[in-house]
């Protein structure tokens, strides 16, 4: 193969520890688009193959799947992060002979699981800036390392909410922090007229509450399915829908939350979709969209989706969300423990089409106002300029 000639003195490495298509991967692409947009080129290296790699090759990305050694929960163990250091240093190698063949000036590090990129970019004397997405609260000593990681080894630590500026302000000199809030393409969920509630079986006539996420400890289907417990009892016009997987290697959470299902008796009142790539058909046919995490999620962009499919969010009061929704008039924050009070205020918006209907057009305005996906492009762009 003939290594093309690059016209620009701007060469982008890009790392991301995902092949998905959830939340970081979603602006990832849009990061992607960003910069080859005005003419940078960009080298993508990814640590498995998936349905990100078809959409980043729509966009003529170069892309390389190759093991990063992406630093997970399950790794917290001595073996498992010998694990993870021999895997970074082989993923430094290969890396190494990329940048040469590149003239790679800049290393762009998605997510805080992505550690390779900052060792490098340290030996090779290349700027690199960080995209963090994350809340950590604990453990206390991953928390206290990742500081020192990221505050010596990254240029600019791009977060995505205050939430997640508060989060590491303590730990990272403020001076090298950038506030980017995401923002993506609202034109899927924009346009569409089509859903999907003829897929759905026990929902006709019924108000459709749901909720898209990857299934973790944390992202609150457990939760999700409690507030549903709570709510079936005094409404019979109701019923739910989960989207989403788990990580590989995490499928038994799949099977505890079906389990979970079948023990509630929700069996008739909840649809269990899975992965699904067609998220705009999907919220056209919700009526009510729960975001229930349990832990603060930092900057969550399907909330941005919901608003821009003209529906009603409610969340959990923490993270990003607290930055996303206005209360009482696009949606309603709600309390992550507390599967009572959380149902009462999605019953008002079951009782009420006419209020569903309002809050969803405030929180399209909204979202097209504040969260655009202009801004969000052109102040990635100026990251990379000067360096």
């Amino acid at each position: 193969m003939v290594k093309p000639q690059f016209p620009t003195d701007k060469n982008v490495l890009m790392l991301h520890g995902s092949s998905d298509l959830y939340g970081a991967s979603k602006i990832f692409l849009e990061s992607v688009q960003a910069l080859k947009k005005v003419g940078y080129e960009v080298i993508v290296v990814l640590s498995e193959d998936g349905p990100l790699v078809e959409e980043l090759k729509a966009l003529k990305a170069e892309v390389h799947i190759h093991k990063l050694g992406i630093l997970r929960r399950k790794y917290f163990s001595p073996s498992g992060l010998v694990n993870r250091f021999k895997t970074i240093l082989k993923a430094k190698s290969f890396l190494e002979t990329l940048m040469s063949e590149n003239r790679i000036t800049h290393i762009y590090s998605n997510t805080s699981a992505v550690l390779v990129g900052s060792f490098l970019a340290r030996k090779k004397g290349v700027k690199h800036i960080w995209h963090l997405h994350e809340i950590l609260l604990s453990p206390g000593w991953f928390v206290w390392l990742m500081g020192i990681i990221i505050n010596r080894y990254a240029d600019i630590v791009v977060v995505v909410s205050q939430a997640v500026w508060d989060n590491w302000k303590d730990k990272v000199d403020e001076s090298k922090l950038a506030l980017l809030h995401n923002g993506i393409d609202y034109r899927p969920y924009l346009e569409t007229k089509t859903d999907i509630r003829n897929e759905i079986p026990n929902s006709e006539g019924k108000v459709l509450i749901g909720m898209i996420g990857r299934i973790n400890h944390w992202k609150g289907q457990g939760y999700f399915l409690d507030i549903a417990q709570s709510l079936v009892q005094t409404h019979e016009n109701v019923h739910f829908v989960i989207v989403g997987d788990a990580y590989p290697g995490t499928e038994h959470l799949v099977t505890e939350m079906e389990e979970k299902v079948k023990n509630s008796g929700l069996q008739t009142h909840v649809s269990y979709l899975g992965f699904r790539r067609d998220i705009p058909e999907i919220l056209q046919a919700f009526d009510i969209f729960v975001l229930p995490s349990i832990l603060p999620d930092p900057f969550p962009t399907v909330i941005l989706e919901a608003m821009a499919s003209g529906k009603p969010v409610v969340a959990t009061a923490q993270g990003g969300a607290k930055e996303m929704i206005v209360k009482g008039e696009t949606g309603f924050l709600i309390p992550w423990d507390n599967a009572g009070s959380a149902s009462e205020a999605i019953s008002d918006l079951v009782n009420k089409k006419e209020m569903r209907e309002k809050m969803g057009e405030k929180g399209r305005s909204r979202v097209l106002e504040k969260f655009s996906p202009e801004a969000f492009k052109k102040n990635f762009q100026r990251l990379f300029e000067n360096g």
